[in-house]
């Protein structure tokens, strides 16, 4: 038996998440491509084929539009689905069951219907895999009614935002960054929720927030060690959830230090990074010491060579330049 004060991969804390709830409800299954592969998925399906079967644990062909949409039809019927996109660039054929069905359903019903299914993405990046295999569609799903959106940074969040996700009656895009697998991190052996909606402060400070989401808050908290050198205080703000948001954690935390970077592994026109921006003009405008920041992708597709790539992707240095030149 595991202490705990255990240590686990993010991988093998997802994987536990599925293991203990598809043994507590007979209602919950796994479908997608890969389910059963230990590379497509990160080793965060490993064994459930083992322990549940081929009947709750579905391994597809490809087709994003037709296994999503079956997963819309099973949930509305009383079933649970987890339906896996393990590339989040091919979520685009499921456009339709996801915006136009899966979201809308309660609210066409007259809230006679609930739609309780986990839309499973998986952000892949680097590596030289280019535009159409690097894309982070986190806020144009943020954008739709009727979907929330979480994405953790850590083992603890996902463990838990996964269990929550598969607890709520209607659609949840679980959004998981592929960087994020390898991380270790304390994570308890019971089953537990992390709320929805509810953001973390990952670290206090005085100086700067910075707000950032999955493993952008990796590079966050590496950034905050950094700038203490040049005695700048940050709190760092983890969303774990982006819609929706937790406006009051966002809004206090500027009102205290004055100044707010906002981190994104989004291309910055129109994504998260501008919602946050316009939330807190609305609401501490008049507290602002500084402009804010966005520190996010260009506005330019993903390049195939690993040099371009070591430029366009964030690094730790990207956020200190940035906040140092923000705090000066």
């Amino acid at each position: 038996m595991y202490s705990n004060n255990r240590k686990i991969k993010y991988c093998k804390a997802v994987n536990e998440a599925f293991h203990q709830i598809l043994k507590l409800d007979e209602s919950v299954f796994l479908i997608g491509q890969g389910v059963t592969s230990p590379w497509y998925v990160g080793n965060t399906t490993s064994d459930l084929i083992d322990s549940f079967g081929t009947e709750r644990i579905i391994d597809t062909p490809v087709s994003e539009n037709a296994v999503t949409g079956a997963a819309v039809g099973a949930a509305i019927v009383g079933m649970k689905p987890i339906v896996v996109h393990p590339r989040l660039d091919f979520m685009a054929y499921a456009m339709d069951p996801i915006i136009n069905e899966a979201s809308n359903w309660m609210y066409m019903s007259g809230g006679r219907t609930n739609v309780p299914m986990v839309i499973w993405g998986i952000i892949n990046r680097g590596g030289e895999q280019a535009a159409q295999h690097s894309q982070s569609w986190h806020s144009l799903f943020a954008h739709i009614p009727g979907i929330k959106v979480v994405m953790p940074s850590n083992p603890y969040d996902a463990k838990g935002l996964m269990i929550s996700a598969i607890d709520d009656p209607n659609p949840v895009l679980y959004i998981d960054d592929r960087w994020l697998y390898g991380i270790e991190g304390i994570v308890p052996e019971k089953i537990y929720k992390v709320p929805i909606g509810v953001g973390d402060i990952a670290q206090e400070g005085t100086d700067v927030t910075i707000v950032a989401c999955s493993y952008q808050v990796r590079l966050a908290i590496k950034a905050a060690f950094e700038l203490r050198k040049s005695g700048i205080e940050a709190e760092i703000i983890d969303l774990r959830t982006i819609k929706p948001l937790d406006e009051n954690l966002i809004i206090n935390s500027v009102l205290k230090t004055g100044r707010m970077a906002i981190i994104d592994g989004g291309w910055k026109s129109y994504g998260i990074a501008a919602e946050i921006s316009a939330l807190v003009f609305e609401k501490a405008f008049g507290k602002m010491k500084t402009p804010i920041i966005r520190v996010t992708l260009p506005d330019v597709p993903a390049p195939a060579s690993s040099v371009l790539e070591n430029s366009y992707y964030i690094k730790v240095s990207t956020i200190t330049s940035a906040i140092e030149k923000l705090v000066d």
